[in-house]
């Protein structure tokens, strides 16, 4: 166990490694990845050097929406594996020393979840109902939804039933939102977190925390329909009938006694899309304990955007209860950083509706400048991972994946893909979900359907046959060829890769920095407009040192300070400086 994982605060400092379970590893060579394959690649994770990992949702599903439409809370997706093999999986990671982390997704179930059905049975004023939000239309016979909010999928929010009501949905039509104001929904959630805390779960992720509490009451549907958009996340005022609303915290207040129940206390990070100044509303350890600064991922490759976000991020750690920061570059709702960092560089241009039209025209709109991606991605890293509190790496990250965007249509899973017209469509999240490629040598051969794409062997993503000995199915997602060049048993013997300078990265930061027990504290170093430089205290060799980390976003190489360079991201100038879009790692001479 690392020094962090000894420590009860463990996550504050954590290095969090996302699992996108269907598309980690593949053991019965069905496809999907399975939780047998996590089990699988605890070595590799371990080496790696985090300090946990968190699994996006493997619960029973129909994968409506990639797992985030939940059947059974409390139970695993029979194509995934069994609860024996989840034992078996926190097992083998708490035997090295890793903590586990399990996404709960409490905002809405799948439509076939256990009380959506009696919902739909009991009828029309019924305390199953009461579970959901349901109402009536309008019109003559109610044949109009309750008002024209659009869902974030595009379609209507509302979904109208037999007997004639409609139900509010945020998401996909098979995601109905539960009603938070009924005591059932609560009771539920609770034994949900007691079971999997009794499974050895250490800690928990909220799926669209900021979206549970709403308001649907105060004034008519058609008033609010016109005041406020679905779309509209981020509110300063709880004004929202559906985003922030502070009633929310009372949620969470009630879970943290359940998390309290267990020492030490369980812990959860929430997802919550919402403006600076509230994050740490979330954070609190009188509530789930941390929150994700999106600031951070949402920022283009851009010296201010990057200098603000890290600060936001620190002073909204700095209003909470003991939490402390989050860093986060990528996951599996957003376009990868290395190719957000490769397209061009728009000023007051949103950067992921850059990569959105830049996916849905299949990558052909602007140039994925991938060798200069790969150097920012890998700057980026230094950037991060050297900074106070936990950060959290998305599967494929530490290889320099880039995106898919060249999914065929009818190849897609993604709910965004399909809900409106091709032509208008977001093409969806599904090119950072596309299975991990794990061995080069295992290479596919160009498929029939799109030279792009390989058919057959899967990067070592599944096995060559199922258990029955017969030929494995294709992975649920299809891998391009040339992921043969991010194969991880490549980078590792590589040492100019991204693979080598993540094992460095979190090596230097587990042994320098993560067991200072100083939370919060940088200081800022300057060096110039262009440069984002900060100090740090550190650890080296039993004695106390200071840890630095550099960045130059500017066009002419930059001096370093005077002391022992632990790391860069690339080669130095002749002259020692730090070239553009470059990162350094330094103990700074006393």
């Amino acid at each position: 166990m690392t020094a962090n994982n000894s420590r009860d605060d463990w996550w504050k400092q954590a290095v969090v490694y996302q699992v996108y379970p269907r598309s980690f590893k593949d053991v019965n060579g069905d496809g999907l990845g399975d939780i047998a394959g996590i089990t699988e690649k605890i070595g590799y994770l371990k080496t790696l050097g985090v300090d946990a990992i968190w699994l996006s949702p493997f619960y029973p599903s129909e994968l409506a929406d990639g797992g985030y439409d939940v059947i059974d809370y409390r139970n695993v997706d029979p194509r995934l594996g069994t609860m024996d093999d989840f034992d078996a999986m926190v097992a083998a990671a708490h035997g090295s020393g890793l903590k586990v982390i399990v996404d709960i997704v409490p905002n809405h179930t799948s439509n076939k979840h256990r009380f959506f059905k009696e919902a739909l049975k009991a009828g029309r004023g019924s305390a199953a109902r009461d579970r959901y939000i349901f109402r009536e239309g309008r019109g003559k016979n109610g044949e109009l939804p309750p008002n024209d909010w659009q869902s974030l999928f595009g379609g209507p929010a509302w979904e109208r039933v037999d007997d004639g009501q409609w139900y509010f949905h945020i998401f996909a039509v098979e995601q109905p939102d539960v009603n938070w104001k009924n005591p059932d929904i609560h009771e539920e959630f609770k034994e949900t977190f007691r079971f999997w805390s009794d499974h050895g779960v250490d800690g928990f992720r909220i799926d669209v925390a900021h979206g549970l509490a709403k308001d649907f009451d105060s004034k008519s549907l058609e008033e609010l329909g016109a005041e406020f958009s679905v779309q509209d996340q981020e509110s300063h005022d709880g004004s929202s009938p559906m985003w922030d609303r502070p009633e929310v915290h009372d949620i969470y207040k009630e879970w943290r006694q359940v998390f309290n129940e267990y020492n030490p206390p369980r812990f959860a990070v929430a997802e919550a899309w919402v403006v600076p100044e509230h994050q740490h509303l979330y954070a609190s350890t009188d509530e789930l304990g941390q929150v994700f600064n999106f600031e951070f991922a949402k920022a283009d490759w851009d010296v201010d955007q990057m200098r603000t976000a890290i600060t936001e991020g620190l002073d909204s750690a700095a209003r909470t209860n003991g939490s402390t920061s989050t860093w986060v570059m990528s996951n599996h709702d957003i376009p990868r950083n290395a190719t957000r960092y490769g397209l061009p560089q728009i000023p007051s241009t949103d950067k992921h509706q850059i990569a959105k039209d830049w996916l849905l025209r299949d990558g052909k709109t602007y140039f994925e400048d991938r060798a200069l991606g790969t150097r920012r991605a890998r700057a980026a890293a230094l950037l991060e991972l050297g900074l106070p509190g936990s950060a959290y790496i998305y599967q494929g990250e530490e290889l320099g994946l880039f995106e898919v965007p060249d999914i065929p249509w009818d190849r897609l899973e993604d709910p965004n893909a399909f809900r409106t017209s091709q032509a208008a469509s977001d093409k969806g999240r599904d090119g950072c979900r596309v299975p991990l490629p794990w061995i080069a040598g295992d290479e596919p051969k160009p498929a029939k359907w799109d030279k792009n794409f390989g058919e057959g062997a899967t990067f070592g993503f599944s096995p060559a046959t199922k258990t029955d000995g017969t030929p494995a199915a294709a992975p649920h997602l299809p891998q391009p060829l040339w992921f043969k060049d991010f194969a991880a048993d490549k980078e590792a013997t590589d040492p100019t890769s991204m693979l080598t300078l993540y094992h460095a990265a979190l090596k230097d930061r587990a042994e320098l920095l993560t067991a200072t027990g100083d939370h919060a504290s940088l200081d800022w170093l300057d060096m110039g407009d262009d440069v984002i430089a900060y100090t740090r205290p550190a650890v080296y060799q039993g004695s106390q040192a200071t840890f630095a980390s550099v960045t130059n976003f500017g066009t002419a190489p930059v001096a370093l300070p005077k002391g022992r360079i632990l790391l860069t991201s690339a080669e130095l100038a002749e002259d020692g400086g730090l070239p553009q879009d470059a990162s350094a790692w330094l103990l700074l001479d006393k």
